[in-house]
């Protein structure tokens, strides 16, 4: 069959990661090459829908940190998906009114949606752009609109780079941070071999070779070395249900992500402030 491609890249006859991911969350945003993606992930591993919605639970977890804890007023989301309930944006707002979050993402129908919900937030903004390049991401107008990068900001990776198979994403990252002041975060997560049987991994990596971005797991120790020169925030890199739960997680081994938070480190003899009852000024960091 031909692939019918749209010139904005728009394709219906391959499923999408952000679409699979939709369709496995329960939403609307899918097609049917989609919705047999999802069949078949979850014939082969039936904690698929678990696995995306902790990890949305993560997403959610991670925000509030930075934002509640961590004074963090500027984030970028990477590879940031379909728009869903409790999105970035919501989470950080609803803290702190007046948080900037900027979505990087270049599929087209994440775009679209993303560019139609957020069109009366002026703290909003949403970026075509590949993750890969670190320099367009961040010196986009857009970006640059809403995000001030001498001042801290966080970088979002949530389920993102187990799709990026041509390059390290330790290189990636490393563009990034050249360019993160200290006090910086830097939040992932990031599907794992080593977290479940060979044989599952086996087959749902292929059954992503038929989608638009293919599949590769990393083992935790690969995934580690994306924080390379960070503090990490307790507990460290763990596996998402592990992370800041707010009740103890029943069997978080099926949940095969693993995940964390690190900070760019804060100059030596920086006093740990934290937050008082007034907002931080934007892009000011107070997390100890």
């Amino acid at each position: 069959m031909t692939d019918r491609v749209h010139p904005a890249g728009f394709t219906t006859t391959r499923a999408t990661p952000a679409r699979i991911y939709d369709t496995l969350l329960g939403g609307k945003d899918n097609y049917a090459v989609d919705r047999e993606a999802a069949r078949r992930i979850l014939e082969r591993e039936p904690n698929a829908q678990l696995i995306v919605k902790e990890n949305r639970a993560f997403l959610r977890r991670v925000v509030s940190y930075l934002v509640g804890e961590c004074g963090i007023r500027q984030i970028i989301d990477l590879g940031s998906g379909l728009p869903e309930q409790d999105n970035v944006h919501q989470v950080a707002q609803r803290i702190a009114p007046g948080t900037r979050v900027v979505y990087v993402d270049n599929d087209p129908i994440v775009l679209a949606h993303g560019r139609a919900r957020l069109a009366d937030n002026p703290d909003t903004a949403v970026v075509s752009a590949d993750l890969r390049d670190a320099d367009t991401v961040l010196h986009h107008p857009d970006t640059r609109a809403l995000i001030d990068l001498t001042r801290p900001w966080a970088l979002l990776a949530v389920a993102v780079f187990h799709f990026i198979p041509q390059q390290d994403p330790a290189h990636i990252l490393d563009a990034y941070r050249a360019l993160m002041p200290p006090g910086s975060c830097l939040a992932l997560s990031h599907l794992s071999q080593d977290a479940t049987t060979p044989e599952v991994a086996e087959e749902i990596t292929r059954i992503y070779q038929d989608a638009t971005a293919p599949l590769v797991l990393r083992s935790r120790a690969e995934i580690a070395r994306l924080f390379a020169g960070m503090e990490m925030a307790e507990p460290g890199l763990d596996l998402i249900m592990r992370w800041r739960p707010p009740t103890p997680p029943i069997r978080p081994e099926r949940v095969w992500l693993y995940g964390g938070v690190g900070r760019h480190p804060l100059p030596p003899g920086t006093g740990p402030a934290r937050p008082g009852p007034a907002s931080p000024a934007a892009g000011e960091a107070v997390c100890s």
